[in-house]
């Protein structure tokens, strides 16, 4: 039997997940003032959100394939300490291309912590209680966008944009520290595998279950970045807010997905990870439906923003700790792969929606609910192919 794991582990691996928040949530407040310091489009400042996103997406697949080669520990403080240097990097920017080169190189740093957190905890905890472990560490990530919209509002506010990367280099030295003195190595079996890259992904693709939980997982993901790249533009331009509003009204996001993480770990054993994902698919989509209702007849305001944003991450919070346990669960021996496949696709469509938003922004809302639309109906779709009896024989 594996030995349980002591509290100071544990809240170490929830230390870590806070990284992902540092490089995302906390810049959400700084974009609009970063359109105005380098004087660029509403399209290239929402770039350099979204391009974080993109990265981290990317780096995730390389984390995740070198820890199960190498080991979870290594990997994992070679990436804090990339996330450190980019952060330097963009607080020192002078310019708007030297601001983006270091939210790349705090991106790929940042991508460690969600793929190889999910993994430690498969490591330590087994299958049986992993959709358990996954749900109690998103809740303690949504201490960072909870606790990071509003701080990065009352920085830019006071003291100006660079001060919240100075932030993330003091909070994510501090985590670091952490992880270096706490995490020990996880992976049992420290033979490094004989089969390449390209196999393990044609191994994990060939499977449907999986293949449709990281695909849900990037198209639910995709529904609330299209909601929250919209947000602070709607708010700050369009309702006239000022960006500590902004990252108060930003509070209800983490609650509904917090609130979802934790009925999701109170109904493990008792009800299907396919159930599970698709009660959370249809309800992300129900609530974009009803958003669009208000959207098209005119009637903007934070709430219109806000409270269906609740719902969705609600949603989130059902679906995406079994969609996101299923995928870890379909090879045990490409644990580390396939946590890595899983977040990529969930940064990378986010990434997408972010994007393709700045791309469509317009002034009004319409565009937000077109895309998130777009998302929900994409997840619905990939939430159902796991009750379908195909899915079920690939088991």
């Amino acid at each position: 039997m594996k030995a349980t794991p002591g509290v100071g582990f544990a809240a170490a691996l929830a230390a870590v997940t806070l990284i992902g928040p540092l490089a995302i949530h906390l810049y959400l407040p700084v974009v609009p003032a970063i359109k105005t310091a380098f004087g660029v489009s509403d399209a290239v400042a929402e770039f350099s959100f979204s391009v974080t996103l993109a990265t981290m997406g990317i780096a995730t697949l390389f984390y995740g394939s070198l820890s199960d080669r190498f080991g979870r520990r290594p990997v994992l403080l070679s990436g804090l300490a990339l996330f450190l240097a980019g952060s330097i990097l963009a607080a020192l920017a002078g310019s708007m291309t030297v601001l983006i080169v270091g939210r790349l190189v705090q991106a790929v740093g940042a991508g460690c912590s969600i793929t190889l957190t999910r993994v430690m905890a498969r490591d330590i905890y087994g299958p049986d209680r992993l959709v358990q472990a996954i749900a109690y560490l998103t809740m303690a990530y949504t201490l960072g966008p909870m606790i990071s919209p509003p701080l990065g509002g009352v920085l830019v506010d006071w003291i100006g944009w660079r001060s919240v990367f100075w932030f993330a280099v003091v909070a994510g030295a501090a985590i670091t520290a952490i992880a270096a003195i706490v995490l020990r190595e996880t992976r049992r079996g420290a033979i490094p595998r004989r089969a390449s890259i390209v196999a393990d992904y044609r191994t994990l693709f060939g499977n449907l279950r999986f293949t449709a939980f990281v695909l849900q997982s990037g198209f639910c993901s995709g529904t609330f970045f299209a909601m929250v790249a919209a947000s602070p533009f709607l708010m700050e331009d369009v309702l006239g807010r000022s960006a500590t509003e902004y990252g108060l009204y930003f509070f209800v996001y983490p609650a509904g997905y917090c609130l979802g993480n934790l009925v999701s770990s109170r109904v493990t054993g008792r009800v299907s990870i396919e159930r599970m994902v698709l009660v959370g698919s249809v309800i992300n989509l129900a609530t974009v439906l009803v958003q669009a209702v208000y959207v098209f007849a005119g009637d903007l305001t934070p709430l219109v923003i806000f409270v269906p944003g609740f719902f969705v991450t609600f949603a989130q919070g059902l679906a995406l700790p079994n969609a996101q346990a299923g995928a870890i669960q379909a090879k045990p021996e490409l644990a580390g792969t396939a946590s890595g496949i899983g977040v990529f696709c969930q940064t990378f469509l986010s990434a997408v929606f972010a994007q393709l938003y700045g791309w469509a922004a317009n002034g009004t809302a319409v565009p937000m609910v077109a895309l998130a639309m777009l998302a929900a109906t994409l997840s619905l779709a990939a939430g159902i192919v796991p009750l379908t009896p195909r899915a079920r024989r690939s088991v």
